[in-house]
């Protein structure tokens, strides 16, 4: 009984630290361009009203958008160097587990009665499902009209109805994105 509690504890750790994963963030941008001249952005009303999740969550993620870019010395203009755009995808995860193992047991048998035993047991399909989603920032040079940078967040949205979470896992999502800028080898220098 206690190996299988130490076979166990792990596994769960495992579990449990796997379902708190972090944003996964990649990043892309134009090799060509000093990203040291650009001190102030905008919001790309077009491409934003284009993006097909609720009102609600668009503020949300504009607002932790402000906030990240504020924090990194922009300034929000009426005429700004950067116009900031964002995308979404979304997806359902579903996992199917089956519970089929080998156990010990104890219950009525044929002949004298009751007994123990060991053999092979089914507890039937167990269904996990999760949204996995994208959040795409684009930044976009007002002078050029050309996308200079992109990062892109992908992770579990799990959050219920708590909008508390909710909010809190955007900004996560935005914040590791935009941790990312500027690209690492201009910060290098």
């Amino acid at each position: 009984m206690k190996k299988n509690i130490f076979l166990f504890l792990p596994l769960l750790a495992l579990f449990m630290l796997s379902s708190c994963v972090s944003v996964r963030v990649v990043t892309d941008y134009d090799k060509n361009i000093d990203f040291n001249t650009y001190k102030s952005f905008a919001f790309y009303k077009t491409g934003i009203d284009q993006v097909q999740i609720s009102d609600l969550d668009k503020k949300r993620i504009l607002r932790a958008i402000e906030s990240e870019m504020g924090n990194r010395g922009f300034l929000k203009s009426e005429s700004p160097d950067l116009l900031v755009s964002i995308f979404t995808t979304e997806r359902e995860r579903v996992d199917i587990y089956n519970n089929f193992g080998w156990g010990m047991g104890w219950g009525p048998g044929w002949g004298w009665g009751p007994g123990w035993g060991w053999g092979p047991g089914w507890g039937g399909p167990n269904v996990s499902t999760s949204t996995e989603g994208s959040l795409y920032i684009d930044l976009i040079d007002t002078k050029t009209k050309e996308l200079v940078w992109q990062g892109k967040g992908d992770g579990t949205l799990r959050t219920g109805n708590n909008i508390e979470k909710k909010e809190e896992r955007i900004r996560e999502f935005v914040s590791q994105i935009l941790e990312k800028y500027p690209p690492q080898t201009l910060a290098s220098n």
